[in-house]
């Protein structure tokens, strides 16, 4: 099955910013990790920054994390379309005809969380993330 989920992105104030969309719009933080628990190297600063929360409030969903230490974060720019699939074929096909005449940000590839993930923005510049999960 497919989802579309918004992906916001933010500039260290990730945790603040979803613990009040939570409040405000009576929902559930699904899941929320921090850099120090990934695999990456990471700048102490940025240790408790947020790689990825899941936010639902109704029958919505809103995605989000930090901005990656080193990168800049222009508001305006700092929201994706994130496409959630378990399908790889068509999560290629999606990303081959999405990233034509765009520009790949990141190619799909295997991740240490268990999916295929790859990110692009497309020739309106629009920023796509696309995230297939893979059988364990």
């Amino acid at each position: 099955m497919e989802h579309l989920h918004p992906f916001i992105s933010f500039s260290g104030n990730c945790e603040e910013a979803m613990n009040y969309y939570k409040n405000k719009l009576g929902g559930e933080i699904l899941a929320l990790m921090h850099f120090d628990e990934g695999p990456m190297e990471i700048p102490s600063e940025c240790k408790k920054n947020v790689m990825f929360c899941e936010l639902k409030f109704g029958n919505c969903t809103i995605l989000a994390s930090d901005k990656m230490p080193g990168t800049e974060l222009t508001v305006g720019d700092n929201i994706a379309l994130s496409i959630r699939t378990s399908n790889l074929e068509i999560t290629e096909k999606w990303f081959k005809t999405l990233s034509e005449e765009g520009f790949v940000k990141m190619p799909l590839q295997d991740t240490f969380w268990g999916a295929r993930f790859g990110m692009l923005t497309d020739k309106f510049g629009i920023n796509w993330m696309f995230n297939c999960e893979q059988e364990k």
